[in-house]
């Protein structure tokens, strides 16, 4: 039985089943896979463009939320689809297309028709290249690729960069983030938790000092938030934005910044979107932007000069720190639990 797939003008931007589909139209037709893929890479062009746009209003109104701002994005997202995918776009993909179009001749039908789409991840390779982001190719069977050979085993290792991604790979990028958020709340190896927190005490007691909060504390939400340093917001470069607290850039922020893929919680359920975070030139900054939200900021009042554990973790949810419905029992247990204890005793 045939699969019909769907025009991606008509389809919702969050819709998962877009990569299959731009798998079995590669396999079908590897011309019309690349204008796919090339739009794809369009949509997230222009996705950038109306995030930094509206980046310029101030959306401190009546009418301001966290729900709002998501539906926003989602907004965002949906009409740059429909902008790339609906006649010529702005260029950018008919740019992609014709600058990959040559590496449709070195791709073998066998190659083509391969499970993974390999014929699809060598043109996505070479697009990422093109836009300036990354796809690490993983196992022994890489270089099979570039010689035009069958590459049935080949896999690629999603890398989750400070740039958008693309719709199709939605589903992936939450999972991967969802897993971060368990793994930090499981615990670290205790190796890398101790380092972890030997890099990070010097800055965590100076914040300590001026918000009285206990500086193991400060250490666990770190932690929690960036997945014991191992899950950083990271720069299109692949360097750290050393942004620990996942503390997002608002209109009042003036320094570096960085567009990354987060997970926000509306009516209890997850949902993805693609947020602008703060970019600090060392730890030590970032825990002083951190201590000075806290102190600085009302809502965070109640939070200064927390003493217990579960009291702190508790207020800063109240306070609105992430719209996680679990958020405070996640940090407490990382207060509470063996990893963080076993690497202070060191």
């Amino acid at each position: 039985m045939s699969i019909k797939i769907q025009n991606t003008p008509n389809r919702a931007a969050f819709d998962v089943q877009a990569s299959q589909d731009l798998r079995e139209t590669m396999r079908k037709d590897p011309k019309a896979g690349l204008k796919a893929a090339a739009q794809q890479f369009e949509t997230m062009f222009l996705q950038m463009v109306m995030k930094s746009m509206r980046d310029t209003v101030p959306d401190d109104g009546l009418l301001s939320s966290d729900q709002t701002r998501f539906y926003n994005g989602l907004l965002d997202q949906q009409m740059a689809q429909n902008m790339a995918t609906s006649g010529k776009g702005v260029g950018f993909a008919q740019l992609i297309e014709k600058q990959l179009g040559a590496s449709l001749g070195n791709i073998t039908p066998e190659a083509a028709a391969a499970p993974g789409a390999a014929a699809l991840g060598a043109l996505l390779t070479q697009a990422a290249s093109f836009a300036g982001q990354a796809a690490v190719p993983a196992g022994p069977q890489a270089s099979g690729q570039a010689t035009g050979q069958p590459a049935s085993g080949l896999r690629y290792q999603e890398v989750l960069s400070s740039l958008p991604t693309s719709a199709a790979y939605a589903a992936a990028a939450d999972k991967a983030q969802q897993a971060n958020a368990a793994n930090a709340v499981a615990g670290a190896d205790t190796g890398d938790a101790r380092g972890f927190v030997e890099r990070l005490w010097p800055d965590a007691v100076n914040a300590s000092r001026t918000t009285g909060i206990p500086p193991q504390f400060l250490i666990a939400h770190a932690a929690l938030e960036s997945g014991w340093g191992k899950s950083e917001i990271r720069k299109a470069d692949g360097s750290s934005s050393h942004n620990l607290f996942g503390i997002k850039a608002g209109k009042s922020w003036n320094g570096d910044s960085v567009l990354s893929r987060t997970t926000e919680y509306v009516d209890g359920q997850a949902q993805g979107s693609i947020e602008r975070f703060r970019s600090y030139g060392s730890y030590a900054e970032a825990f002083q932007d951190y201590a000075r939200l806290l102190r600085d900021n009302p809502r965070y009042s109640t939070v200064i000069g927390s003493q217990n554990g579960t009291e702190f973790a508790s207020r800063l949810q109240q306070a609105g720190y992430a719209t996680d419905p679990n958020y405070a029992n996640k940090l407490s247990r990382i207060i509470d639990g063996p990893t963080l204890r076993q690497a202070l005793i060191g």
